[in-house]
C-alpha cells in the first residue's frame, strides 16, 4: 500500500491531474496532501520531511501535483515491482544511468511530458525495472522504512532542486539502489522553465540561480564519493570548478545549436 504525499501549490492544478488519477486506482491508498499555496514550506526537503513522517503504508510516493498515472492499475502495479527489489532505496519513473556518453544515452524512462504530452527526451525506452544513479524528482517512492532511517537533507537542499538526486546518491551509502520502473506517467510541467538566449548567456546557464547554489552543497557533500554526478539537467564533474563547467556547457550547447541549424537549413534546401 502507499502513502500518497503531495506538496501543492496550484488547487486547480492538482484537481486536474493527480486527484482524479488516484480516484480511479483500483487498490486503497493513504492521502497526505499538503497545502503550500501560501509558501509556508520554503524546501520540498522539509515539507516532504514533514509530510513523510505522517506515513503509515509500506511506500510512501512523493509526487507532483501534475502527474496523472493514466492507468487504474498504476499504484498495484507498482507495488508488485516495488515488492521484487531487494535493494530497493528509492524508485521512480524517469533517471539518469552511469552508462552512456551524454544524457540521451543515460536517460531511462517511458514517461511522457509537457502540454504536448510527447516523449521524454531524455529517454531510453525500459521494460523492467533498472538501476541509475540519480532520479528525476516528479515522482518518487520510499520504502517506509527506509524513510525512518534517512530523510531528505533539508540543509544541502534547502529549496526545490536536486533532492531526490542528493537523496539518491545518499541512499546508495546504505548499500541500497535507486530504481526507474517501467511505469508510464503524464507529467504535466516542463520542469524548470528556460528563459531566452541572452539571459543565459549572462547567468551562465539556464537554470535558477539557487539550483547552482544548491549544486554547489551536493558536490561539496558527495565528492568523496562520486568522481561525476549525473541529472536531468546536466552532468557534474565533482573536481571541477562549476564555474567553469557552466561555461563549458554554455559553449558546448551553442554549439550544437549552430549544429542543428545548419543541418536544419540544409535538409530544407534540399528537400
Amino acid at each position: 500500500m502507499f502513502s500518497i504525499v503531495c506538496v501543492y501549490s496550484d488547487r486547480n492544478v492538482l484537481n486536474r491531474f493527480l486527484f482524479p488519477s488516484l480516484m480511479k486506482q483500483n487498490v486503497e491508498y493513504e492521502e497526505i496532501f499538503i497545502d503550500n499555496c501560501n509558501g509556508q514550506f520554503a524546501s520540498a526537503a522539509s515539507a516532504f520531511n514533514y509530510a513523510g513522517k505522517k506515513a503509515t503504508s509500506k511506500y510512501i510516493m512523493f509526487v507532483h501535483q501534475d502527474v496523472d498515472f493514466e492507468s487504474g492499475t498504476w499504484l498495484a502495479d507498482a507495488e508488485k515491482l516495488l515488492d521484487n527489489l531487494s535493494d530497493l532505496g528509492i524508485a521512480g519513473v524517469a533517471g539518469i544511468s552511469e552508462t552512456g556518453h551524454n544524457l540521451r544515452e543515460r536517460g531511462r524512462n517511458i514517461i511522457k511530458h509537457g502540454p504536448e504530452r510527447f516523449i521524454w527526451e531524455f529517454g531510453n525506452a525500459i521494460d523492467k525495472p533498472q538501476i541509475v544513479q540519480t532520479l528525476d524528482c516528479c515522482l518518487l517512492m520510499i520504502p517506509n522504512q527506509v524513510f525512518q532511517k534517512l530523510q531528505f537533507d533539508d540543509i544541502t537542499c534547502n529549496n526545490w532542486h536536486l533532492y531526490a538526486e542528493d537523496y539518491c546518491l545518499s541512499i546508495k551509502l546504505m548499500g541500497l539502489n535507486a530504481y526507474v520502473i517501467p511505469l508510464s506517467i503524464y507529467h504535466g510541467s516542463r520542469g524548470i522553465r528556460r528563459v531566452n538566449r541572452l539571459k543565459i548567456l549572462l547567468s551562465l546557464g539556464a537554470l535558477p540561480a539557487e539550483y547552482y547554489d544548491t549544486l554547489k552543497k551536493l558536490i561539496q557533500k558527495h565528492k568523496e564519493k562520486y568522481k561525476y554526478i549525473y541529472t536531468t539537467n546536466g552532468e557534474w564533474n565533482t573536481f571541477q570548478p562549476i564555474f567553469i563547467q557552466r561555461i563549458f556547457m554554455l559553449l558546448k550547447g551553442g554549439f550544437d545549436y549552430i549544429l542543428r541549424s545548419i543541418k536544419g537549413i540544409f535538409k530544407y534546401e534540399h528537400s
